[in-house]
């Protein structure tokens, strides 16, 4: 990836690696949360799912805007939003303000991933699906390292707010990183043809059906692990006596999973990978790590398939984006911004859904729920490989 433009990847990679942070920072602060804004577990899932209706109102204007505003101003706005939530969490006297503050950071996240996304494959148009990937690397690493800096800050006593104000510094200074870089013009033909009508394909890709499929994945990928970073912790106390601590550290195993699988991704994907076949088989893997993580309770276990199930929803969600720009280049914001959508309401529908599921039948019955939404991403990502493959007769081409 020797480009130019390797100093404005940096900087996009840096707002992810803080995204990363922000995606499990409410989860990870629940019990500090639940008593500064008098709630319980559910009521901060419900939180964590207004930053995903946030995200579904936005995400359609977000990628509109992308493809003609441009998309730096979108990845700039989105770390200075950032930011404000950040600061805004642990100063929220109430319920409601923190609400507030939550639709604010969905907004942020649209607007990075509709500028974000599109950029990376014009930053590097023969490895785009290694280079949207890396995203995924680096929000792993910073989901890893969150919990490190949680526990260092309550060994010594701290105040928690100081988890959210470290990242929100960082994004401020970001935002005085991206302003001074520039990024390519808009790619005005797909990636591996010259031709208008894009004639890599034998046939035209059709939205009814490849890109319905990818729209599924979009929604599944994004509710596998949404679910695992909002109630595995809660999942390990229950069902195998975990201490609180202990069961915050399964998330780290699981960023950990995630960054070594997308590392693979990014070393294999194009060369000797497709990825298509990424979105066939991580799914698979999913199931058989869900199957055993219901039926084996051990601490070890848990360790190990909260590692499988962060390598296994790694990155999907950054290919399905690419394979859709891919297929539909000629409005590749427009059609981000449909994927994201989707991603948008499983991260609303989600913390709902399993919030009532804890409720009602507990915390086991949340994860079989999420196998059913892995049954569904497979059956989806089947078809889709059958189609792909159908339009490009089973080429090599990524």
């Amino acid at each position: 990836m020797k480009t130019k433009y390797v100093k404005t990847a940096t900087g996009m990679y840096i707002n992810y690696f803080l995204l990363g942070m922000v995606n499990i920072i409410l989860a990870s602060n629940m019990s500090s949360l639940t008593k500064q804004w008098n709630t319980d577990p559910t009521g901060i899932s419900y939180v964590i799912a207004a930053i995903g209706f946030g995200k579904l109102l936005t995400y359609g204007i977000s990628g509109v805007l992308s493809d003609k505003v441009g998309r730096k101003p979108l990845i700039v706005a989105s770390a200075g939003m950032m930011a404000v939530f950040l600061v805004g969490i642990p100063l929220s006297p109430s319920y409601e303000l923190a609400f507030v503050f939550a639709l604010l950071a969905g907004v942020a996240n649209s607007a990075m991933d509709a500028g974000t996304y599109p950029a990376l494959t014009e930053l590097f148009p023969t490895a785009p699906s290694s280079a949207n990937v890396l995203v995924k690397a680096f929000m792993s690493l910073g989901a890893a390292l969150l919990p490190l800096l949680i526990t260092v800050l309550a060994d010594h006593s701290l105040f928690y707010g100081f988890a959210f104000y470290l990242p929100a510094a960082v994004y401020a200074l970001n935002i005085l990183y991206l302003s001074a870089v520039s990024l390519p013009k808009k790619q005005k033909q797909p990636i591996s043809s010259g031709q208008q009508g894009s004639p890599a394909f034998l046939s035209e890709p059709d939205m009814k059906k490849e890109g319905a499929a990818l729209i599924i994945i979009g929604f599944t990928s994004t509710a596998l692990f949404t679910v695992s970073q909002i109630w595995l912790p809660s999942y390990a106390q229950k069902a195998a006596g975990l201490a609180e601590s202990a069961s915050v550290q399964l998330l780290s195993y699981y960023s950990i999973g995630s960054l070594v699988s997308v590392l693979l991704l990014a070393l294999l994907l194009n060369r000797w990978v497709k990825p298509v076949m990424i979105t066939l088989l991580y799914p698979v893997i999913t199931l058989c790590t869900l199957a055993v993580m219901l039926t084996v309770h051990e601490p070890v276990v848990l360790d190990i398939t909260a590692f499988f199930l962060g390598f296994s929803t790694a990155g999907v969600f950054q290919i399905t984006v690419t394979l859709m720009t891919e297929l539909f280049w000629k409005r590749k914001g427009t059609v981000t911004g449909i994927v994201a959508t989707a991603s948008s309401l499983a991260s609303i529908l989600l913390p709902i859904a399993t919030g009532l599921i804890a409720k009602a039948g507990g915390i086991a019955h949340i994860f079989m729920f999420d196998f059913g939404i892995a049954v569904i991403g497979t059956a989806s990502a089947a078809f889709l490989y059958y189609r792909y493959n159908k339009l490009t007769a089973g080429s090599k081409r990524s």
